[in-house]
């Protein structure tokens, strides 16, 4: 398990189901301070499910969004990959990494008709109904107002290396100590007595405090989007 699911009820729980509840609506915005957001920016959020990580690039009238969905017990890890030209969405693209795993693409024209479709699950091609598609477009509409949400609420992610003095080399090259409670330091903790390795932590940052989310030997800093790249 790869996950820390005790305990993210608070802080950082409590603005999510805040943002659900009302739909997408920026509840946080009044945390914004008005300030100007980075175009490049990492956050994410907890719930009964699992840890969901988001990347987002705002550049020239286009948004690009990746987001990482970790279940906390059962199930597999999805990233979902999405672009739009203004206001209007252009692509989708799905990776699961079930078993079998299953990859599906969808591409939208410049009046949001659908262009292409497709879904392959262990190698074999199929085709998307428009049911499927439908949902998917909900689906990336969600975690676009989630994203807007968690933004203006300045909710943000960080990963890196954990030391075994507390310390974190972010992915970023940056060693710091996150203000992590006694509970989800003993989680660290443990992870770490039964790997070979510097675990690799991710955690969530914001005004009512420091949470963390995720726990893994897996080096995240292999993988974590770059502002240039992506």
């Amino acid at each position: 398990m790869n996950s820390f699911s005790e305990g993210v009820v608070s802080p950082l729980l409590s603005i999510w189901r805040s943002v659900a509840a009302l739909a997408g609506v920026l509840l946080l915005s009044a945390c914004s301070h008005n300030s100007a957001l980075p175009p490049f920016t990492a956050s994410g959020y907890a719930d009964d499910q699992g840890a969901v990580r988001i990347w987002r690039k705002d550049s020239g009238g286009e948004t690009h969004l990746l987001a990482v969905s970790s279940p906390w017990h059962n199930g597999a890890t999805t990233t979902s990959e999405y672009r739009w030209q203004g206001d209007q969405l252009s692509l989708i693209e799905l990776n699961i990494y079930s078993k079998p795993s299953e990859h599906i693409r969808a591409r939208f024209d410049s009046r949001g008709e659908l262009s292409f479709m497709q879904r392959e699950v262990d190698g074999q091609k199929q085709q998307l109904s428009s049911d499927q598609v439908a949902l998917y477009r909900y689906r990336a509409e969600q975690i676009h107002q989630t994203s807007d949400a968690l933004r203006q609420g300045r909710v943000v992610l960080r990963q890196g290396r954990w030391h075994a003095d507390h310390s974190v080399t972010t992915c970023e090259g940056e060693v710091v100590k996150p203000d992590l409670d006694s509970r989800a330091l003993a989680h660290v903790e443990n992870r770490q007595r039964r790997s070979s390795v510097e675990v690799s932590i991710a955690w969530l940052e914001s005004s009512e405090g420091t949470q963390l989310l995720l726990v893994a030997n897996q080096d995240y800093c292999t993988w974590q989007p770059v502002e240039k790249s992506f």
